[in-house]
């Protein structure tokens, strides 16, 4: 349901833990455009939490003015979720349209910056779907989904954790299996965390200085890291970078006029926690709330250089997040000062609860989406690939984006009869849940943990997120009829290897769930 804002900012009510959107309806916008072939900007923060950007909740102790300005100027999902509440997985899910746990390395799929690759090497990207359709497609930042990094006796690298094998390493030689080799003409990045060895740049295959030091991060990670590679100076060179590419096809740059796709996964706010000079001190929550203060900057920064080139009325920018706030930093040491990092939701990035997946989802595209609406119909990170074929009228095959549906109608204030109604959602703890309209059913996985399931959690949860949004109260016990339906339904999706229209596809994963009787 599309609406409009109304005012100033979105405003939410919660009473007796029903969360209620007073936005009013809104016009149907202008409906899309055919053979505009728009440009696109995803932005992917990391680590944040929904309740961190003012615009969405409005007791926020940090102001993000950008961000804001952003929602107000499109579109805000309150919707939108991750397919997995950690990293690598949710990356995955991001590039290939498709759930992670029918990716063989399923939850586990979070490789340091030696890791190998998750991405199958057929697998079809948003990239690939882009590059296809005659687009420059550049990346600038966190990659964390593996490459194959050469080694000076040629043979693989056994335990990338070890540092026994670092030294194997060639670090003159060619990187394969990176964002190079999945679509992107361009990438100039990090291959992991911020926190996860190596500590260097990387453009396109290869990194830009030679590792010839060892440093140590927060929390302690030493490490080969290149002489004069800072944590510190990671957030500005990738804004930097990707300001730049912008400039290169804006209205005097040497690629004006073809359309390009710019992927912008940050390094931030994920720890270490490393605002620039310029920045510390700006927050009463400290360094998190300064580094969340950087990220609405470097996002401000982006759009400007859209605006400024004359780009805007073409250009699609997307902002989202991969996963809810890390626990790591102790939420309740915020939340004393009054600031909600998940907002009314529970749980943090790891959990299976929405505060591990349900994300900021801002939309901008002048002329296409009607400033100052919101939709409260679900979406999820997988959708990309879909919206995207559907843009640029690309054909996507029976074996891709098994998981991806457009969200182009919902964009453009059209009815959409296959919208999303239904979504599978992955922990970093061995727990799957399914959404199916208003009802949330949690269940445990066959496969092993990444980490140890809480010995408190219940061995099935079933939840009206409608009625109960912050999912206090468990009706599983109550509504055993919709738990059986629902298992019934997610165990279907996960053996036909798609959640989509279409012939079934096999998962390259044994990733099945355990029976209701059996769940511990």
């Amino acid at each position: 349901m599309r609406k409009n804002f109304g005012s100033r900012i979105l405003l939410f009510t919660v009473t007796a833990g029903i969360l209620t959107n007073i936005c009013t309806a809104a016009d149907e916008t202008s409906s899309y455009q055919e053979g505009l072939r728009p440009n696109i900007v995803l932005i992917l923060a990391d680590d944040m939490g929904y309740g961190d950007i003012s615009l969405l909740n409005e007791k926020s102790k940090i102001r993000t003015p950008h961000l804001d300005s952003l929602g107000r100027e499109g579109i805000v999902f309150t919707d939108a979720h991750a397919a997995c509440s950690i990293c690598g997985p949710s990356r995955y899910g991001i590039l290939t349209g498709r759930y992670p746990m029918r990716n063989r390395r399923k939850a586990s799929n979070n490789p340091n910056g030696f890791g190998p690759p998750v991405i199958e090497p057929n697998r079809l990207t948003i990239a690939q779907i882009l590059k296809n359709k005659g687009y420059d497609t550049a990346a600038f930042g966190k990659w964390h989904l593996g490459m194959t990094w050469p080694t000076r006796d040629g043979k693989p690298l056994t335990d990338t954790n070890s540092e026994t094998e670092w030294p194997r390493i060639d670090y003159t030689r060619r990187i394969a299996d990176g964002p190079t080799d999945r679509g992107f003409d361009y990438y100039f990045g990090i291959p992991a965390s911020l926190d996860m060895v190596p500590y260097v740049f990387i453009e396109n295959d290869h990194v830009t200085e030679i590792p010839t030091t060892v440093k140590q991060n927060d929390p302690p990670r030493p490490g080969p890291a290149g002489k004069d590679f800072e944590p510190i100076d990671v957030l500005p060179a990738l804004t930097r970078q990707t300001v730049e590419f912008i400039n290169n096809h804006g209205i005097a740059g040497p690629q004006q006029g073809k359309p390009f796709f710019v992927y912008m996964p940050l390094n931030a706010p994920h720890t270490p926690l490393v605002p620039t000079r310029s920045w510390q001190g700006k927050n009463e929550l400290g360094d998190y709330g300064d580094f969340v203060l950087q990220v609405d900057d470097a996002v401000g920064q982006v759009l400007a250089a859209v605006d400024r080139n004359g780009l805007s009325e073409n250009t699609l920018v997307i902002f989202t997040v991969d996963n809810g706030f890390a626990p790591y930093l102790k939420p309740e040491k915020y939340e004393s000062q009054g600031h909600f990092p998940s907002h009314i939701y529970r749980g943090y990035k790891g959990d299976i609860y929405d505060g591990g997946h349900r994300l900021p989802f801002l939309v901008r595209w002048p002329g296409k989406v009607k400033p100052g609406t919101c939709s409260d119909e679900l979406v999820c990170l997988t959708d990309f690939a879909r919206t995207f074929a559907e843009i640029t009228d690309y054909q996507i095959p029976e074996d891709a984006a098994e998981d991806s549906i457009s969200f182009l109608p919902l964009l453009s204030g059209k009815e959409h009869p296959q919208k999303r109604t239904s979504a599978v959602h992955l922990s970093g703890k061995n727990r799957v849940s399914f959404r199916e309209g208003n009802w949330k059913l949690i269940v445990s996985a066959n496969t092993s943990p990444r980490t140890p399931q809480r010995k408190q959690s219940p061995p099935c949860e079933l939840y009206d997120i409608e009625k109960d949004p912050s999912e206090q109260n468990n009706l599983a016990e109550e509504k055993p009829e919709i738990v059986e339906s629902m298992f019934v339904t997610l165990q279907t999706i996960l053996q036909d290897g798609r959640s989509t229209p279409g012939k079934p596809q096999k998962n390259d994963s044994d990733f099945t769930l355990q029976p209701l009787e059996n769940t511990p």
